[in-house]
């Protein structure tokens, strides 16, 4: 048999890439409509940037910033996410008293809109409820069985103090978040695999105590993206505190501003402007979250190496 010689293999193979046309059609329409736009922001006088720029830096509009929507929306995710975790839990728990509670709870505040909500804690609660007694249900009737003196009220509450102010509004989108963060919060706990909890009750670890030490740190990776979703949403959802209403706030003192001087446009476009800026700094805030706890997740491999470490095929 002859020897096999190179002329028997193969020639080059002159592989061509596939062309995509249609994308530089895409391509070339996007640009015409990015300076279609431009164009119309600098050749446009009404949209009067100069003025926007002007309504940004008022102090009723600062206040409104930082104790309105900044202020309204970390009291707001605070309670949401706390209360969320805990209904979540209780969605979880073999228990059916716990499990139909948290079950009723979240379909209720999923159902309800917001805006709706807030009418009612900022008009409804005030008008059925002046003040709350706070101590034994039925105290009076109580009382009076018992012959004695005290209706048994530890103390009152002034409903119309708390539901007219940024803090029913904070209660209203609270309550409101938790029902949508017990369910995110519920995703990321059956994301973890059952055999963590498994064997951190082989080692004699409390249930409670596996749940914050093992299960909601692994958790974090699903539980961080929605949750950054949710509290970008919440910046822009404080604009319906005027249903408290609440005045302290971006939207309405910029609209305020816009309004007395006759100029809408700069007003809408100071507003978004500041809803700009505030969420994108909270994009960035949750870029470097994610990559914290994704740590060990969706890693690059390393590049394969012709030599392994310390000497190479036949090397020294």
């Amino acid at each position: 048999m002859s020897a096999t010689t190179a002329t028997d293999r193969p020639g080059l193979i002159e592989a061509r890439p596939i062309r995509h046309p249609w994308r530089w059609v895409a391509v070339a329409a996007i640009a015409v409509i990015v300076a279609m736009m431009i164009s119309s922001f600098l050749t446009n006088d009404r949209w009067d940037f100069s003025l926007a720029a002007q309504i940004m830096v008022q102090q009723p509009v600062i206040n409104g910033l930082l104790r309105g929507t900044i202020f309204g929306t970390v009291g707001a995710m605070l309670l949401g996410v706390s209360l969320g975790i805990l209904i979540a839990i209780m969605r979880l728990s073999d228990n059916p008293v716990l499990h139909g509670v948290a079950s009723v709870y979240t379909w209720f505040f999923r159902a309800i809109p917001r805006y709706v909500l807030l009418v009612v804690i900022g008009s409804g609660i005030g008008y059925l409820y002046n003040t709350l007694d706070v101590g034994v249900p039925f105290g009076e009737q109580l009382a009076g069985l018992l012959g004695l003196s005290s209706n048994l009220t530890i103390g009152t509450i002034n409903v119309n103090a708390i539901t007219g102010t940024i803090i029913g509004g904070i209660i209203g989108l609270g309550l409101s978040e938790a029902a949508y963060m017990a369910e995110i919060a519920r995703a990321g706990i059956l994301s973890v695999d059952k055999g963590q909890a498994e064997a951190a009750q082989a080692l004699g670890m409390p249930e409670g105590k596996s749940m914050l030490r093992i299960i909601l740190p692994q958790a974090m990776r699903v539980i961080v993206p929605p949750t950054g979703n949710e509290t970008i949403a919440m910046v822009k959802d404080t604009s319906l505190l005027i249903a408290i209403p609440v005045i302290a706030e971006l939207n309405y003192q910029t609209g305020a501003i816009a309004n007395r001087i006759f100029k809408i446009m700069p007003g809408l476009v100071a507003s978004t402007v500041w809803y700009l800026i505030v969420c994108s700094v909270l994009m960035v805030g949750q870029f470097y979250l994610e990559r914290h706890f994704g740590r060990g997740f969706g890693q690059k491999k390393p590049k394969n190496r012709r030599f392994a470490r310390g000497g190479g095929m036949g090397g020294a």
